[in-house]
């Protein structure tokens, strides 16, 4: 008993570690010493298991707020939501460290480990619509493999922050050789993210990202829907920006219901003058779309739909329509858009910009944005997000999800503007760093520039293919070296 609780406390600990600055650094001796004393237990998918359990309740501890602080839901089933998604979550690793637990030679462990790891994590992120939320990978954004990402996409950070970690605990050299070793590796690492594969195209664009913290569990109260709705629109027609976002749901009102006064109210009268916002709009089945529309000195020209919804936020998923019935939990049931919709343009000048839009988290999917910038027509050249976490309270979901957006850029070679209700509203270079930001919780905007990026990157051209080649034929060496 006192052994499971300790592997749940190392899991919950190496979820810790990854949010403190450098945290894929420290998470890789975290990892260390979870692999040392697992490699030594018979019951190891047991324990392994206890670990994820531990590891997924700490990063996800998030949903609670959500279900019950904003949504309402009663306490027991809120802390049951977490964790019965915990306990699912935790089966992939427990089912890589399960593949490769009876390797006897290090280099098998190492390189068997690795790959089971980085295949059970790409599952992770495709079953039941995936959720591959508080991967490794994000934490190499200030780790030592984050320039992986641009050649092989997150799933390659995890790959190497998994192999050092099992090489450090696993390999037979002595502590002065693997202490060279890593060095070693590490500078191949972020030599690698010397090369550009993308280039500025056109000037800076004058931007201002509007950040309006309004409580989540008032948002759609009808008496604070015309507070909302006036910020936004005074903060829209005060900028003098060439781009102006507002975020995720900023007018919480169907498209429909919005006055067409309104609209016009906020309507550029200059033509370099671009507005994107986030609204409710209606699909052509009739069931509402979470959307985006953007405006210029026309009309409404442009409108995304949400693509990617959220289980049970957006959608019931199959089979749980029994669950929504007897809690009488308070979900929505939207429309899903296409995954082949086109960029927004902004002329600037003689250079046309490919803004591609994506909302609420869809930034947690890398494989289905290379997979939009390689099919589309139109090359991308910066991304948008507008999401709302005050769903979420003060807990660390949006330093997660700021860590999954600076991911994004780094393995697109592209910019992110993320606008949000109550943070992180950010801007974030091709190459993932964060230039400006908002502080949380704070009515505020943002004015600044951003400079747009040319090109594609490895990743955008190959997606998560390459690395799951590699990893399958690693764990198949592995296992013949094993066998053998």
């Amino acid at each position: 008993m006192i052994k499971a609780l300790l592997f749940f406390l190392l899991g919950s600990i190496c979820a810790w570690l990854i949010e403190l600055p450098f945290g894929g650094w420290f998470l890789i001796l975290g990892l260390a010493l979870y692999i040392h004393f697992i490699f030594k237990e018979q019951g190891a998918f047991l324990f392994a298991w206890l670990f994820g359990l531990g590891y997924f309740c700490n990063a996800l501890w998030w949903i609670y707020v959500s279900l019950h602080d904003v949504g309402k839901i009663a306490a027991p089933i809120s802390a049951l939501a977490v964790i019965a998604l915990s306990a699912y979550l935790a089966l992939f690793p427990a089912a890589a460290l399960k593949l490769t637990h009876q390797f006897h030679s290090s280099a098998a462990r190492v390189l068997g480990l690795a790959s089971a790891w980085v295949i059970m994590e790409w599952a992770r992120g495709q079953l039941f619509t995936g959720f591959p939320w508080a991967g490794l990978a994000e934490s190499q954004v200030d780790g030592p493999f984050f320039a992986w990402a641009t050649i092989f996409g997150g799933l390659a950070c995890a790959w190497f922050c998994i192999a050092l970690a099992a090489y450090l605990s696993q390999g037979k050299h002595n502590l002065f050789t693997k202490c060279v070793a890593s060095i070693a590796i590490i500078s191949a690492s972020h030599a690698l993210g010397l090369i550009s594969f993308t280039e500025p195209i056109g000037r800076p664009i004058d931007v201002t990202l509007i950040q309006g913290n309004f409580e989540q569990s008032l948002k759609f109260d009808p008496e604070y829907i015309h507070q909302q709705v006036g910020f936004y629109s005074n903060a829209i027609k005060n900028s003098d920006s060439h781009l102006v976002v507002a975020p995720e749901t900023a007018f919480p009102l169907p498209l429909k219901a919005i006055p067409q006064e309104l609209i016009s109210d906020i309507k550029p009268t200059i033509a370099k003058k671009n507005v994107i916002l986030g609204v409710v709009s209606t699909g052509p089945s009739g069931l509402p779309t979470n959307s985006a529309i953007a405006l210029n000195q026309g009309n409404l020209i442009y409108q995304y739909d949400k693509s990617h919804l959220v289980p049970f936020g957006e959608f019931i998923p199959w089979g749980f329509q029994w669950f929504v019935d007897l809690f009488k939990v308070p979900l929505g049931n939207f429309e899903r858009g296409s995954m082949a919709q086109m960029p927004y343009i902004l002329d600037q000048g003689t250079d046309q910009i490919a803004i591609g839009l994506m909302i609420c988290y869809e930034d947690v999917f890398g494989d289905e944005l290379a997979k939009r910038q390689r099919n589309s027509s139109l090359e991308h050249h910066l991304w948008i997000n507008l999401t709302n976490l005050a769903w979420f309270g003060e807990s660390q979901a949006p330093e997660q999800q700021l860590r999954l957006a600076r991911l994004r850029s780094i393995e697109t070679g592209i910019p992110t503007l993320r606008a949000t209700n109550t943070g992180v509203t950010a801007v974030i270079d091709s190459q993932g760093q964060v230039v400006y930001e908002l502080p949380k919780f704070q009515q505020a905007t943002l004015k600044t520039s951003v400079q747009a990026y040319s090109g594609k990157t490895p990743y955008v051209w190959l997606g998560d293919l390459p690395i799951l080649i590699i990893s399958a034929l690693f764990l198949v060496f592995a296992w013949y070296q094993n066998k053998k």
